[in-house]
């Protein structure tokens, strides 16, 4: 289409906005040209995200609802049957039908041990053909899954507007796209930007993205994070700024994380979110904590959100920081089963599990529960080496389901976001007035009254006994 036609197109579409419905039946009569309606269509999608309209089931396109979603999740049951046939498309062009057998079979298994020693050891990861696709095999519903959960606690928050704006930095094979496009309501407009600097890995992400709805309008760049300018986008329009800038199981991977996140504060709107999402084992939980606070320390840059939140004014949090979310397992989809079940069955390549580290940022300040504590009525963990063996009182927000293992009492990890240890809270006995520490979902904030402090010498850390003598309550926030 020429310059001259798109624009006439253009010029019609922002008057009718204001009229009604835009239909591309009736702007190409208005041309003198007369373009086929559906050159018109097309140019309408490709024109949609700048003139910040919708199209709707009937074809027509108007613009696009003010203000943020309104969120109907509810958890994440299964992989949507219809990406997870577009990469079994993509496996069956590359190696078969059969790809699960035989010599395609046994490499894409290789390749998937491969990549989990990688990710464990903390090694640099490198994605042929083969090794991007056993990739999407296993990780692509977790990831699909993850990043809802993840993206539900702004948008419950009124956080998520209907027209967004959002990079996704190591876009890798398109899980996280899937996931956010799918939470979103139909009617949302998003402008997609993904940075993934690997062909292999892009290759899968434009087949999958694909599949999304006509109102996600995806953009790949196959550019690492370091290179990317996501300031020098000529398709940036009147507002180059993000609403959402995802790192998604890529911060482990840079050579400078704390840097390159610092760097792109800079293109995140005032009121925008950055989610950082990793694995639960230790080494990239425990990194992202890392860099989550090196932001947070850096006046002026941007707040935690959730859900590390922190407490006192002024203090900061010197422990490990090693702490992860658990969501309800996945149905374990086709492909998933069929390369296991060829490879013995033995469930090693079935990844059901929906366990993850995360860290919202907002620039503006904002944060999930707006409480600041105080000395004059709750104990600081900064301070906890002056109450061992004392009953205290103490606010902290609950940062692990039970870690207790076999039938030992159940054991949660919390914070303030003061301590230098870590701190346990041990539930020995329930009662009706302790019952919210068990119950309360990761993130929540809890307030303790007289629970005993002891010293763990086994795990250098501190004991909080929640006992018949304990009451802990939910924080509404």
């Amino acid at each position: 289409m020429n310059d001259e036609l798109r624009q006439k197109v253009r010029e019609n579409a922002k008057y009718l906005r204001n009229v009604r419905p835009i239909d591309p039946d009736e702007i190409a009569e208005y041309i003198d040209s007369q373009p086929h309606p559906g050159v018109v269509r097309q140019t309408l999608r490709e024109e949609a995200p700048s003139l910040g309209l919708v199209e709707r089931d009937d074809a027509t396109f108007v613009p696009v609802e003010a203000g943020s979603v309104a969120p109907t999740f509810r958890g994440v049951e299964a992989f949507p049957p219809e990406y997870g046939r577009a990469l079994e498309n993509l496996l069956v062009e590359r190696f078969g039908p059969d790809w699960q057998t035989g010599e395609s079979g046994d490499r894409l298994r290789d390749a998937i041990r491969r990549l989990k020693e990688d990710y464990f050891r903390n090694n640099p990861v490198e994605y042929d053909e083969t090794a991007a696709l056993g990739y999407a095999i296993y990780h692509l519903p977790d990831n699909y899954a993850v990043v809802q959960y993840v993206l539900h606690e702004l948008a419950e928050a009124g956080l998520v507007g209907r027209h967004l704006r959002i990079l996704d930095v190591g876009a890798g094979v398109g899980g996280p796209a899937l996931g956010v496009a799918d939470y979103l309501p139909e009617d949302a407009l998003v402008e997609y930007d993904a940075v993934e600097p690997s062909d292999a890995a892009a290759d899968v992400f434009d087949r999958l993205v694909a599949e999304t709805g006509r109102n996600f309008h995806p953009q790949l760049h196959r550019e690492t994070a370091e290179e990317f300018d996501p300031e020098g986008r000529t398709d940036a329009g009147d507002d180059p700024e993000y609403d959402l800038i995802l790192f998604a199981n890529v911060l482990n991977e840079l050579d400078d994380p704390q840097a390159v996140v610092r760097r792109y504060l800079d293109s995140l709107a005032d009121d925008g979110a950055v989610l950082a999402i990793e694995p639960a084992d230790r080494e990239t939980s425990i990194g992202l904590r890392q860099v989550e606070r090196a932001v947070a320390d850096d006046a002026g840059a941007a707040a935690i959100f959730s859900p590390t939140l922190r407490l006192w004014p002024d203090e900061r949090p010197t422990d490990r920081g090693w702490s992860f979310d658990v969501k309800p397992d996945l149905d374990v989809p086709a492909f998933q089963r069929k390369l296991d079940e060829d490879g013995g069955a033995s469930g090693e390549f079935v990844n059901a599990d929906v366990q993850f580290s995360y860290s919202i940022l907002r620039p503006d300040g904002r944060r999930k529960a707006e409480f600041t504590a105080s000395t004059d009525d709750v104990a600081k963990m900064a301070q906890m080496e002056r109450h061992v063996t004392e009953r205290i009182d103490l606010v902290a927000v609950k940062l692990s389901h039970s870690l207790a293992e076999g039938d030992r009492n159940p054991l949660f990890k919390v914070s303030d976001g003061s301590e230098s240890e870590d701190h346990f809270a041990v539930l020995t006995r329930e009662t009706s007035l302790n019952a919210d520490l068990a119950s309360a979902d990761y993130g929540d904030l809890l307030a303790f009254e007289q629970v005993l402090v002891l010293w763990n010498d086994d795990e250098d850390a501190y004991n909080l006994v929640v006992d018949e003598e304990t009451v802990v309550d939910r924080i509404p926030v």
